[in-house]
């Protein structure tokens, strides 16, 4: 049974959601506003966060921002702010999805299954990767090499991490940004090369990284 803290100063719609995704075979746990949502996330451990916007005393951001300096819980935000610029203030503070009201509950059902399911999958994996006389320590956002901590950035770590998971793999920059940044970039996708070339200079060496063709970078596996 999975315990899901719901976030929504709306009372009917507390209650719709509580009932729906009690009746799922989740704990429910309810809060009326971000204070509360902080107190009662500091208080107990859940695997996943139901989080509205536009909440009283502190909004969802806020709240988001909180608990993403402490968690990597997974966080569905809940709003009625449909546009684009208020989608994407969500997801850069690291939210899972954004749905907006009003919206379907089989199908608010069936993603937050989704969602716990892949949660699920990253428990089950190692929490080191090494390679060569690299460590990543993907608990504490940590690189070790040659004996010596290196200082990457979230992004930087993040993509290092991504390919030394998929060792062998060409990973494009569209592949690193929708993995990474979780939504269609529309910038200037020649960031991810900034960030490449800032990994090799941290790292001390351009061997583990290869540009492949132009269009993307790959980590040979380890013979």
């Amino acid at each position: 049974m999975s315990k899901i803290l719901i976030v929504e100063d709306d009372l009917s719609i507390q209650a719709l959601l509580h009932d729906f995704i009690e009746e799922a075979g989740h704990s429910v746990v309810l809060a009326n506003d971000g204070v509360e949502a902080i107190a009662k996330y500091s208080e107990q451990s859940f695997d996943l966060v139901l989080l509205d916007i536009m909440l009283p005393k502190i909004d969802g951001y806020g709240v988001c921002e909180v608990i993403r300096q402490k968690s990597d819980v997974p966080i569905i935000m809940l709003t009625a702010l449909d546009n684009e610029e208020n989608q994407i203030k969500g997801l850069d503070l690291q939210a899972d999805d954004y749905i907006t009201k009003p919206f379907s509950m089989p199908v608010l059902l069936r993603k937050i299954a989704a969602i716990l399911r892949r949660s699920s999958k990253q428990d089950d994996m190692p929490r080191t990767i090494r390679y060569k006389d690299l460590i990543l320590d993907l608990d504490g956002y940590k690189v070790h090499a040659r004996g010596k901590n290196i200082d990457l950035t979230p992004r930087e770590f993040e993509i290092l991490r991504e390919l030394l998971t998929h060792q062998g793999r060409i990973l494009t920059r569209q592949n690193l940004l929708q993995t990474l940044w979780k939504y269609e970039f529309f910038g200037e996708e020649r960031i991810i090369d900034t960030h490449i070339k800032n990994l090799r200079k941290k790292l001390g060496t351009a061997d583990y990284i290869e540009t492949i063709r132009g269009v993307g970078y790959r980590i040979d596996k380890e013979s």
